[in-house]
Formats: C-alpha cells, sequence, structure tokens
C-alpha cells in the first residue's frame, strides 16, 4: 500500500517550531517531524502525550522483585533449605542484591519489549526515508496527503508561506 506525503523542508528549528504550531491551527494533520537533532518543546508544540512506559516499567520492575524474593525464599527456605553461618532460611538482608538486579533486569526488559510493540517496530529491509538531509542539516515536516481530501496546491503554499525553503512529494510504501 502507497501513501503520498508531501514534505517542508526547513533550515532552522525555531521557524520549524513556529510553522508547526500555525499549521496545526488551521486544522491539518502533520504525520511526523524529522530532524538531526532532538528539538526541545517538539513534543508539546506537535501534541504528542506524556508517554506511559513508566507505569511499565513499575509494573516490570514489581514482577522482576515479586520473582526474585519468591525464586530466593522458595529455593533456600524450602526446596533445599541450609544453614549457612547459623543464619535463617529466609534471611531476607541477603536476598536484596538479586532481589535489586532482578528488579533493574524486569523493568528494563518490559519497557523496550513495550516500546517496540507500541512503535510497531520490527525488523525490516526496507526503511522509509522521508529526506536524506533530515539526518545531517535539514528539519522535514510530513504531512499525509489523502487522495480527493487534500489540496495539494493550497498545503504547499501554506508550508512555503510558514517558512518552508522547500517543498515536496513523496510516495512511501507502507
Amino acid at each position: 500500500m502507497n501513501k503520498k506525503f508531501v514534505l517542508g523542508i526547513y533550515d532552522d528549528e525555531d521557524v520549524l517550531l513556529h510553522a508547526i504550531e500555525n499549521i496545526r491551527a488551521t486544522g491539518t494533520k502533520i504525520y511526523d517531524v524529522f530532524s538531526p537533532y532532538p528539538i526541545h518543546g517538539i513534543d508539546d508544540v506537535l501534541g504528542i502525550k506524556r508517554s506511559r512506559l513508566p507505569i511499565v516499567a513499575f509494573f516490570g520492575g514489581l514482577t522482576g522483585m515479586s520473582f526474585a524474593l519468591w525464586m530466593q525464599i522458595w529455593m533456600l527456605g524450602f526446596d533445599w533449605p541450609m544453614i549457612i553461618g547459623g543464619k535463617p532460611h529466609i534471611a531476607l538482608p541477603a536476598f536484596i542484591p538479586v532481589t535489586f538486579e532482578l528488579t533493574v533486569l524486569f523493568a528494563a526488559f518490559s519497557m523496550v519489549i513495550t516500546f517496540f510493540i507500541v512503535s510497531r517496530l520490527k525488523p525490516s529491509l526496507r526503511v522509509n526515508v522521508f529526506d536524506k538531509r533530515s539526518t545531517d542539516d535539514k528539519f522535514v515536516m510530513a504531512i499525509e496527503v489523502k487522495d480527493g481530501v487534500t489540496d495539494l496546491s493550497a498545503l504547499n503554499k501554506l508550508l512555503h508561506t510558514n517558512g518552508a525553503v522547500e517543498v515536496n512529494e513523496k510516495e512511501v510504501v507502507k
């Protein structure tokens, strides 16, 4: 399935941020913005909501902590109890290092797996790059074109009036 995009190419990040505000104010939906480096405040301007990944990290860490404690209590207290140095079978202070490590491990894995699922990232041989200059020195704003709905000439004019130095059309295989 092919999708068609109009790309507005900008030289300056401040011009881009003002352009995003103006274009969103007209009701035009911006597909994505690509830049050679992170731009402070662009998430707010694009209307991207705060990530819920910390919630996933908390529950992943809670799962790791529970698993670590259960595993150690079961192994050292019930399955194969050994008296080591006169300590009790279930010695919680001795369980802290393993519990901490499994908490961090489960939290990290749960965040990475959730990120890949939510972002729909998967191994692929084809990478869609809208404009190669976005990895070097240009900022690219991509707006999806819907057949019969989007007026290309009005969109080109809107991008140019908001500071785009160049406007291109690109068809991408999705």
